[in-house]
């Protein structure tokens, strides 16, 4: 098989078809609540229905997408109860994170964490949203991976996602609830070794974070060739 043949091959995967509907998502191109057209994805991803499917249901387990018998899928549209739930564990989570970061767990690697801040804050007054967005959830992601705790990792970026969906719901187009201001100060306080102040700042960051989702309906249906920057492509033979 050929470099190329293969890259198809691979971009064709469930597992690589979800990443690219999980990047719309997080990054607000596709709204919470909007519909998720098994024959409009096959025609953008040039795939048959098999592995579509295969790819909301991976999308599904991460409570990013709603699969509604005799309706079809759905972006997920997340309730306000949900936004309480999901904070208050990102809190107790995050608080743990910067505990084990200034117990000394990963402040070598701090200077990285810093040059993303820097990206996202260009990020911002560039105006690329998408960027900004992807950016601010990275830096509580990032922080996380600094412990060496792999199942923590996993439980705070499936809620970094779930978060990230709900200010698409709560929050207007073009702002982030997430200030990387507030980041330049986390950073600057677990550089310091200071836990008590960087458990401080964290847990009012979250709080603001939380307290910016406004009640706001989703968006319109998305047109899905618009989204993905596609042409309807030919669907592949099986």
């Amino acid at each position: 098989m050929s470099t190329s043949s293969s890259a198809i091959a691979n971009g064709s995967k469930p597992e690589a078809l979800a990443e690219r509907i999980r990047a719309a998502i997080l990054e607000h191109r596709l709204a919470p609540g909007a519909k998720l057209t098994e024959a409009q994805l096959c025609e953008v991803f040039g795939v048959k229905r098999g592995p579509i499917r295969q790819a909301l249901a991976l999308l599904a387990t991460d409570h990013l997408v709603d699969l509604e018998p005799n309706r079809g899928a759905f972006v997920a549209s997340p309730s306000l109860q949900e936004v309480h739930e999901v904070f208050e564990m990102r809190r107790i989570i995050e608080l743990a994170v910067v505990e084990k970061i200034c117990a000394g767990h990963g402040p070598r690697r701090l200077k990285n964490i810093g040059s993303m801040i820097g990206r996202e804050r260009k990020a911002f007054e560039t105006r690329d949203f998408s960027a900004w967005i992807r950016l601010s959830g990275e830096f509580h992601t990032e922080l996380a991976s600094l412990t060496g705790n792999t199942v923590l990792c996993n439980c705070l970026n499936g809620l970094v996602a779930r978060s990230t969906l709900i200010s698409a719901l709560y929050e207007s187009l073009g702002r982030s609830p997430c200030s990387f201001e507030d980041h330049e100060a986390i950073l600057a306080a677990l550089d310091a070794g200071d836990a008590k102040e960087a458990a401080a700042l964290m847990s009012r960051h979250l709080q603001s974070v939380e307290l910016k989702m406004l009640d706001r309906p989703a968006r319109g249906a998305a047109d899905l060739h618009e989204v993905f920057g596609a042409r309807p492509v030919k669907t592949v033979s099986s």
